[in-house]
């Protein structure tokens, strides 16, 4: 798959989400429970993460690596850095 397909994969991703974020941010209540009892299983499993076992042991793990030293993870500064690296190469600034 190339990185310009990603790219515009990624761009009409963006589109569709902006779209749905208007028309949900001006639909009226019946409109709003329909969008919601669509998607509420999805919603409900995603805003209830502490029920993932699979997840909360991932967080577990990772957080006793931090703790333990053998994940020294990233100072601020480095996330910045980076942060910044990433949008110059993403949009030349």
């Amino acid at each position: 798959m190339s990185t310009y397909y990603i790219s515009m994969k990624a761009d009409k991703s963006a589109a569709i989400r902006h779209k749905l974020y208007d028309y949900i941010r001006l639909a009226d209540d019946k409109k709003l429970t329909a969008i919601y009892n669509l998607l509420e299983g999805e919603i409900e499993e995603t805003s209830e993460w502490w029920k993932d076992k699979s997840f909360v042991e991932e967080l577990d793990k990772r957080y006793e690596a931090m703790e333990n030293g053998s994940d020294k993870g990233f100072t601020v500064e480095q996330l910045k850095a980076s942060i910044d690296k990433l949008r110059t190469k993403k949009y030349g600034r």
